[in-house]
């Protein structure tokens, strides 16, 4: 009977899912953008208060099905490790230690700034991981998407929805442009855990190297599949473990735990 219920929440997401998969993929420069966008948009028109579209009962219905959402896929994720065990074992420490890169990146440097911001618990959910699906999904399983942190990884998932693959884009055609690393380096370090994040990246590499576009696709796709399949386990028990008792220390906040 809730299935029945719920029906005007199932078909807005199927209109919506059309509508954004009609519209399909666009690159406009070193913009590109994604059906997922389209979607965000569309979910946040249709949810806006004043246009009485959706009640607030309706929309914490719909909350609700995120956690069964991420756990469907965490299963296809898992699903996708065994196949590649071999090439992911093959692959060699440098596809490895770049997990360090993607968990220092974001404790070293995102951590202080959202503290200064004055983030509190939130600050733990955005800044343990670069807070892709599996992220969201950790995150959504362990404190709920309507705690803090589930506050803070669901921000920082839109907003590299919406400006991911921008900033990703111009940062390695800026570094590519330096000169300074090799482009199999600079591939590895666009695979970040992110399809869209890494074509964008890849683009501005290959712009930069045309002479090395094979290459690079191919490291910046074993990176991106090894940050997808350890990254969880990476993520899991060492950043976000990490990043709480770090959070705990500083503000002296032990609710985190």
């Amino acid at each position: 009977m809730d299935l029945i219920k719920n029906w005007k929440l199932h078909l807005l997401a199927l209109i919506v899912v059309i509508v954004a998969e009609s519209i399909g993929m666009h690159r406009f420069g070193l913009v590109v953008l994604l059906p997922l966008l389209y979607a965000l948009v569309l979910g946040g028109i249709l949810s806006f208060p004043k246009f009485g579209i959706l009640k607030f009962s309706e929309m914490d219905r719909a909350a609700k099905f995120m956690p069964i959402a991420m756990l469907v896929l965490l299963t296809k994720i898992g699903l996708g490790i065994g196949p590649n065990l071999e090439m992911l074992l093959n692959s060699g420490w440098a596809l490895i230690m770049q997990e360090f890169g993607h968990f220092f990146g974001t404790l070293i440097f995102g951590l202080p700034v959202a503290l200064l911001l004055g983030m509190k618990r939130e600050a733990i959910g955005a800044c343990y991981s670069i807070d892709r699906e599996p992220n969201v999904a950790i995150i959504g399983e362990k404190y709920g998407l309507d705690s803090p942190e589930g506050r803070g990884v669901m921000g920082m998932y839109i907003c590299g929805t919406v400006f991911g693959a921008l900033w990703i884009s111009i940062l390695a055609g800026v570094v590519a442009g330096l000169d300074i690393f090799h482009p199999h380096s600079l591939a590895m370090g666009a695979g970040i855990g992110s399809a869209s994040m890494m074509a964008a990246g890849t683009g501005s590499i290959i712009a930069a190297y045309p002479e090395a576009a094979e290459t690079v696709g191919a490291y910046a796709a074993a990176a991106n599949l090894m940050t997808s399949v350890l990254g969880i386990y990476f993520a899991l028990f060492i950043s976000l473990p990490v990043t709480v008792k770090i959070y705990e220390l500083v503000t002296g906040d032990k609710r985190a735990a």
